[in-house]
């Protein structure tokens, strides 16, 4: 089984959490999150159609080290 597209990293001391995308093999930094809506700007940046409607979606987004949406560490 492939793992998902988009990976959110378990959230770091000051409550982001780097995001990144799988594409061509390869895992691409897409930047640090510290909101959901940072996560969605950065999807809809490399061009995730509707992004909001992927967050909870286990096939494309994978949340790792923390609960889903959870923005501090904890």
């Amino acid at each position: 089984m492939n793992p998902a597209p988009i990976v959110v990293h378990r959230p770091a001391p000051d409550g982001s959490r780097q995001v990144a995308l799988h594409r061509d093999g390869r895992e691409e930094p897409l930047g640090l999150a510290r909101s959901d809506h940072d996560l969605i700007v950065f999807l809809e940046a490399a061009g995730v159609i509707e992004p909001e409607n992927v967050l909870d979606d286990p096939q494309l987004v994978e949340w790792r080290g923390a609960r889903p949406h959870q923005w501090h560490a904890g």
